[in-house]
């Protein structure tokens, strides 16, 4: 630990605070009545032992120590260090400050130490350590105080320069000792008043420091000189630029804004603004704002990239500062659990923190996790997670999880796996040239293993075989020999099992003669409920054990039908072994359902067994769902019993719905529905659906049904409205009516007819198909009958009720007179131009159908263009392609019997005029030209409405028009150029337009020249140079923060002025938030999505050679109260 200073357990506290008043705006002071501990205090709380204030030279360093005491804590403490009351230190660890931490198991007492490298003046002030624990919380303060270096000074500052030596202080080059003796002596006679030379140096002119120097008897000179400039103070000069400069530093939370001020002795001078000696641009995150002359930057939702050095830039002087950025501690909310798996499992320890995106470290025994081929770390917005795939023994152990503000540790036990012996292997005596063979069974079908004679592994060969089938493990030694003799050791792989056995080999000697007995077969099957019938469950295994007797022992064949099934491995084998026979049937199926017969033999005899195996499985799915019938929120569905009951009866069915294009399926019933028809209920109109069925038996549940056709629950419509009679003939009767009011999501598929006579219910359909109109004709009616009508919709959902007629309808035809109903264009001239279509519909009336004839010019329509189409109630005139020969005056007439009407349509069919004739120039006076001509021989069957007339000069051939729509035959050419010769033509115009051809006159004008001469004044420049000048100034506003805006104005320059846009006296530089236009002078400032910083004063400046001009206005952003009050209801 470096030297240091202790000050005095009295110290006060002007003496332990420092002596830079910069260095001291940095921290917060400690209150009045907190005192600085200045030697060992007594110890409360969870300190053992606290730091101590101290004072330290500058550029030395300096180590304070803090103990805990953790014999009571549960938990390992957190220790922060802080300065002042914010700034933790742990976020500054680096070179210049350094943490240690240790423990000492013995004691259980935690050191933590902080180091200060290389003491500067900023690190003067108070500082505070504290250290929780759950709901223990302890702290000390203590102060750091730093001072310059300083040399050390004799009581008399004459003796720093005299000369030393052995011959005492009057040794070196310079003997003034005689002097100074007889000034020593006259001191001590006289005694004098202490005089502070260093004050007299420091207030003096540097002329005078060798008289005082003299004068006082100091020696060196120059060494004098050198210590002054050391010990002079440099006052701090005063700054041109800044009336108040930045503070030193600046604290703010992450997320915060903070806020940077300094005033300036002139209020329109420009400042910049720098971050780490990068200019920083205006933006939404970096806001300017001037005020007179206090400049402000503000900086928005701080995070760990602003914490930084910033400096405010004045022309050649610069004020600096610094932004400290706290980020809150990162704490865990939900703790590690303890986890116990079996080897092999997946092991997770899964927490969750503060923060989003927070980093975390996993540890175990002291060394940190990473990511390998087995460890795997997940991060999941605020949940972590530690995987360990396939947990071994090694793995058991503390596992911790640390964070900036808290850590959690969770304990892994990893259990071994127990594998459990279902048949063990069991010793044998076998004789020679026998098969022994040894078999065991285990509970994991994947467990492999190694079969081992007296401590040596087997191998299989020709005689030695081995087998594992599902959890069975066999070892087969055919042809047995005396060396096979021994201990034989089956192990699985992995575990700490093995199943031993022993092989004995007989070797028979005597020869005698075996007792023979006919051979017998003990068959039970009582268990099954019915005798000598098995039944088994698909895909379980049937194992059948029969014992078998007999002298010798007898040889077993097992045959399905007459097929014989051999002893090979397999799903269906047959195992034999002395007094046994065992059928066996891994996962059964239906084929393997039928008659099965054992059959033994010996030379004794022969006895024979049969069996029956039956196979029950569950259903197969039900067949042809389908809906039978809807209505508004029910459908009825039926199906078909499936075809094969899986050998056991059908106890019910389970049904399920969904909707169409959705793959999520809906329970209808939770009890087996016995019955094939089924009405759901609660179902949405307008909405398909579709169906599956499940049948259930004793076994379990089918798989489902196909999916049955969509249907949709409609209802059926309302009747239809307003059903009224449009017409009656003798024999046919035209009814009209409404659609339903209410309609569904059926739609209207049609409409049935129905009629009936008076007093009478026996309703006739009109019509055997829906009809998709409102209107329709009942024909071959009874005539002179009184009729009743009514009128059904009909959709998916069937009828809707009816609309009848109140009152009856007589069938019995109606006289009306003949009438033409003539349009109101076709009542004056009806023109069209060439090529045109016409289409001319002309209503009538009358009762019965009239006769209807069409005439032009009082002749009969032969024209094969012009087409005739005639209804019960109009006709038609239609032409696809109109000609001249067309006009004229048609005429239309309807007549019953003796009564007639008539209507003459007047059609003129038009087209562009002929050109006019003998164009001539008649006269010629001047700059003049008088025109003449005759109007067109064809006026294209229509009245000619004008005239335009075109100029040409015989140099450029260029034609102009001299008139349009002149209404004469003649006309004047005027302001003709003298010395041409022109020419003219003429078109002619109707309502069709101007003539195609056009006719040229057949002689010109010739404009003479004459003896006048022009004198062209001499040309004279006009200077358009001129200063800016704003011809519409900026205009202030009031908008709305988040919707874009302009200010705009208009200034007038020769030459071209430079613009510049400010907003407070700052230049708007090339921020995408601001867009400059500059269209011929109008200048526009585009502000994109204003926001409350936005607000302020713009100017604009127009700049060039001859001077300048500005123009300025205020812009005031508002915020909508609703989205305010929105803001303040998210908070």
């Amino acid at each position: 630990m470096p030297e240091a200073k202790k000050p005095a357990a009295k110290t006060d506290k002007a003496a332990a605070a420092p002596a830079d008043k910069e260095g001291s705006e940095c921290r917060d002071e400690l209150p009045d009545d907190e005192t600085v501990p200045g030697g060992q205090s007594e110890l409360t709380g969870l300190f053992v032992e606290r730091p101590e204030s101290t004072t330290v030279i500058k550029g030395k360093n300096v180590t304070f120590v803090a103990k805990v005491d953790s014999s009571d804590l549960l938990r390992k403490p957190n220790m922060k260090w802080l300065k002042g009351k914010w700034l933790d230190l742990g976020s500054k660890a680096g070179k210049h400050v350094q943490f240690k931490e240790a423990y000492d198991r013995n004691s259980k007492v935690y050191t933590y130490e902080m180091s200060i490298i290389k003491v500067v003046e900023g690190d003067a002030g108070g500082y505070r350590c504290e250290v929780t624990s759950k709901d223990k919380c302890d702290s000390c303060t203590f102060e750091v105080t730093v001072e310059a270096v300083q040399e050390e000074q004799p009581a008399n500052i004459l003796d720093a320069f005299k000369r030393s030596g052995d011959a005492g202080e009057d040794a070196g080059d310079l003997d003034f000792s005689a002097l100074l003796k007889k000034r020593e002596k006259k001191a001590r006679d006289e005694p004098k008043e202490d005089v502070d030379v260093w004050e007299i140096l420091k207030d003096a002119k540097p002329c005078d420091y060798e008289k005082i120097a003299f004068d006082y008897g100091i020696t060196d000179l120059r060494g004098l000189l050198k210590r002054l400039k050391k010990m002079k103070k440099v006052e701090p000069k005063k700054s041109d630029a800044f009336l108040k400069k930045l503070e030193q530093c600046y604290s703010v939370d992450k997320g915060k804004r903070t806020q940077m001020h300094v005033e300036l002795h002139d209020p329109n001078v420009q400042v910049k603004w720098l971050k780490n000696g990068v200019e920083i641009k205006p933006s939404a995150k970096y806001v300017f704002e001037c005020v007179g002359n206090k400049r402000t930057l503000t900086i928005n939702k701080c995070n760990l990239s602003d914490d930084a050095a910033y400096e405010c830039v004045v022309g050649e002087e610069k004020s600096f500062t610094e932004v400290f950025v706290k980020e809150p501690p990162v704490t865990i909310t939900k703790l590690l659990d303890d986890v116990h798996v079996v080897v092999g499992e997946k092991v997770e320890f899964e927490c969750e923190v503060s923060e989003e995106g927070a980093n975390v470290k996993w540890m175990k025994d002291g060394v940190e996790l990473t990511k390998d081929g087995k460890i795997r770390i997940k991060k999941d917005g605020k949940k972590h997670t530690l995987v360990i795939n396939e947990a071994t023994i090694e793995d058991i152990g503390m596992y911790y999880v640390y964070t900036n503000g808290g850590e959690s540790k969770g304990e892994l036990e990893v259990e071994a796996k127990e594998l459990e012996v279902l048949q063990s292997i069991a010793d044998l005596s076998v004789k020679a040239c026998e098969q022994a063979m040894f078999k065991c069974e285990v509970s994991d079908e994947k467990v492999v293993g190694k079969w081992f004679k007296d401590g040596v592994e087997v191998k299989p060969g020709n005689r030695i075989k081995m087998s594992h089938i599902g959890r069975i493990h066999k070892l087969t030694i055919d042809d047995v020999k005396p060396q096979d003799e021994g201990n034989y050791t089956f192990v699985p792989e992995g575990y700490a099992l093995s199943l031993s056995a022993k092989l004995n080999f007989i070797e028979i000697k005597i020869e005698y003669v075996p007792r023979q007995d006919p051979p017998k077969i003990h068959l039970d099957t009582s268990s099954t409920g019915s005798k000598n019938t098995i039944v088994v469950v698909a895909g379980n295994k049937l194992r059948l054990d029969v014992e078998i007797t007999g002298e010798p022992v007898p040889t077993v064949c097992w045959m399905k039908g007459d097929t014989v099934i051999s002893e090979a491995e397999g799903r269906v084998r047959v195992e034999t072994r002395t007094t046994l026979s065992s059928f066996v049937i891994e996962g059964a199926e239906r084929p393997d359902e039928g008659q099965y017969s054992i059959i033994v033999t010996n030379p004794a005899g022969e006895d024979r067994a049969e069996l029956t195996v039956k196979i029950v499985d569950v259903p197969n799915p039900p067949e042809n769902v389908r809906c039978m019938g809807v209505g508004e929120d029910t459908a009825t569905i039926t199906w078909d019993p499936p075809k094969f009951d899986g050998g056991a009866p059908i106890k019910g069915y389970l049904m399920e719905r969904k909707k169409q294009g959705s793959s999520r399926w809906t329970k209808l019933n939770f009890e087996v529905f016995e019955s094939t028809t089924y009405e759901a209920k609660k179902m949405i109109e307008g909405v398909f659906y579709e169906m599956r069925v499940f049948a259930v038996n004793g076994i379990g549940i089918s798989q489902p049904s196909g999916n049955s056709k969509p249907f949709m629950p409609i209802a059926p419509t309302s009747e239809p409205t307003r059903l009224t009679v449009e017409d009656v003939t003798d024999s046919t009767c035209a009814l009209k009516w409404r659609p339903p009011e209410r309609v569904g999501a059926g739609g209207v598929d049609g409409y049935i007819i129905e009629w009936c006579k008076e007093g009478e219910d026996n309703w006739v359909a009109a019509n055997k198909e829906p009809v998709d109109k409102n209107t329709y004709r009942v024909k071959g009616l009874p005539t002179g009958e009184k009729l009743l009508f009514r009128v059904v919709a009909m959709n998916i959902a069937g009828r809707s009720p009816p609309c009848t007629m109140k009152q009856s309808v007589t069938i019995r035809e109606i006289m009306e007179y003949p009438k033409i109903r003539l349009p109101r264009q076709l009542r004056t001239k009806f023109i069209r131009k060439v090529g045109e279509k016409i289409n001319l519909v002309i209503p009538f009336q009358g009762k019965p159908r009239p006769v209807v004839n069409w005439l032009k010019d009082g002749e009969p329509l032969e024209n094969k263009s012009v087409g005739i189409r005639t209804s019960d109630f109009d006709t038609i005139l239609f032409i696809r392609s109109a000609e001249r020969d067309h006009s004229g005056t048609y005429t239309l007439s309807v007549q019953i019997d003796n009564m007639q009407d008539k209507a003459d349509i007047h059609i003129q069919i038009v087209d562009k005029p002929g050109p006019p004739i003998n164009v001539m120039v008649t006269d010629v006076w001047g700059f003049n030209a008088a025109l003449e001509w005759k109007p067109p021989k064809d006026t294209g069957n229509t009245d000619i409405t004008g005239y335009t007339i075109q100029k040409a000069d015989k140099k450029t051939q260029g034609w102009f028009t001299v008139y349009e729509h002149n209404r004469r035959p003649s006309c004047t050419a005027s302001d003709l150029v003298m010395g041409n010769e022109y020419s003219f033509r003429v078109f002619s115009e109707n309502i069709c337009g101007l003539s195609d051809e056009v006719a040229f006159s057949k002689n010109t004008a010739i404009i003479g020249k004459t003896d006048l001469e022009y004198n062209k004044p001499a040309f004279k420049e006009r200077d358009m140079s001129s200063s800016p000048k704003f011809t519409a100034p900026l205009v202030d506003r009031v908008v709305v923060a988040g919707y874009s805006t302009a200010i705009s104005c208009a200034v007038r320059a020769y030459p071209k002025a430079k613009i510049v846009w400010m907003k407070n006296k700052m230049i708007i530089g090339e921020d995408p938030k601001f867009l400059m236009q500059n269209n011929q002078g109008v200048l526009t400032l585009n502000i994109r999505k204003p926001s409350q910083f936005d607000g302020g004063k713009y100017s604009c400046k127009a700049i060039n050679d001859l001077g300048e001009d500005e123009v300025e206005c205020r812009l005031e952003v508002r915020v909508l109260k609703e989205k305010k009050e929105g803001d303040e209801e998210k908070k």
